[in-house]
This record gives structure tokens, C-alpha cells and sequence, in this order.
């Protein structure tokens, strides 16, 4: 006898998240900054392992140079002004500009103002950036004022190694 009767699919998970929420860090110079996890392995049960978030320079602050070894990664800018520098070819990192870098390509971001925040959604696939960005930083708490500017661990490049970035001397 052959029963007729559908499966029904499982259903994955949903998250829903308020800006307060997610993950929030301060992040050390030369950044300066903050950045917030909003999808994340550890948040949820997702098929292909990756993470999404957003992150924030400061006038004249900068994501220094770097790139990751098995990881595409896709940059949105929402607001601000600067530019996006990848494999030393400069361009504009505004509103409504999406890059898409992928593994190995060097690249780092600069906000090119005096006065305004530059702000971006990222996306990387397989995750491990945002355990980098738990590591380097300080927990961010909503309404609270930036810190004063402190610096990277000295154990950065171990950090850097073990999460989602090539090593410094092989860029």
C-alpha cells in the first residue's frame, strides 16, 4: 500500500532582531567604531554556516588591510562617504554601493570624512569574522558613549589566524 499522504518540509529557524539587539562591540583603533553581529551560527540553526552584520567607522577611521583565506564576503554601504580599497584599486564606498570580495583578495575600507560616521552591512561566508570581532573588542552597550580609542590585543594576529583572516605575512 502506498501512502499518498505529502511530508511536510521542515521549516529552518526564525530570528527576528531590534536594533538594540544582536552582538555589539566597540572595536580598537585604528577602526575605532562598532560593529554588530546580527546573524551568526551561534544566534540560529542555519544550513550553510555564515554571518551578517553591520559596522560603523568614525571620521577619518579606517579597516586596515587584510584579506580571508576560504571566505566571500559581501559589503553594502548604507551611509557616509569614503572608499573601498581592494587588491590597491580604489573605489567609492557610498550609500547604495554593494562589493563583493572574494577569498584572498586583499581589501580595506576608509572613511574618508571629517564629520560623518560610515556605515555598512556585511556579509561572510563561511562565518568566523564576527568571533574575531567579539575578540578584538569591547561589549557595546545600547546608548552608550564611545570610548576613548584603545588598542588591538597583542595577541591580534593569533586572533586573526584562528577566525576568518590570511596571514599579515602572506597579504
Amino acid at each position: 500500500m502506498e501512502n499518498k499522504a505529502e511530508e511536510t518540509p521542515a521549516k529552518g529557524d526564525l530570528l527576528i532582531l531590534k536594533p538594540e539587539e544582536g552582538k555589539n562591540f566597540w572595536q580598537p583603533v585604528p577602526a575605532n567604531g562598532h560593529i554588530s553581529v546580527r546573524i551568526s551560527p551561534d544566534f540560529l540553526g542555519v544550513e550553510t554556516p555564515f554571518s551578517l552584520g553591520t559596522q560603523t567607522l568614525p571620521p577619518q577611521g579606517y579597516v586596515r588591510e587584510h584579506a580571508h583565506p576560504v571566505h566571500d564576503e559581501v559589503l553594502h554601504f548604507i551611509s557616509g562617504r569614503g572608499k573601498a580599497v581592494v587588491e590597491g584599486v580604489e573605489y567609492p564606498a557610498e550609500p547604495g554601493v554593494t562589493i563583493f570580495v572574494g577569498r584572498n583578495r586583499k581589501h580595506m575600507f576608509i572613511n574618508t570624512s571629517e564629520d560623518q560616521e560610515l556605515h555598512w552591512l556585511w556579509f561572510i561566508q563561511p562565518n568566523g569574522l564576527e568571533y574575531f570581532f567579539e575578540e578584538i573588542g569591547r561589549p557595546m552597550q545600547p546608548g552608550e558613549a564611545a570610548p576613548e580609542p584603545f588598542a588591538r590585543p597583542d595577541n591580534v594576529l593569533e586572533i586573526e589566524q584562528r577566525t576568518a583572516f590570511v596571514a599579515a605575512d602572506k597579504l
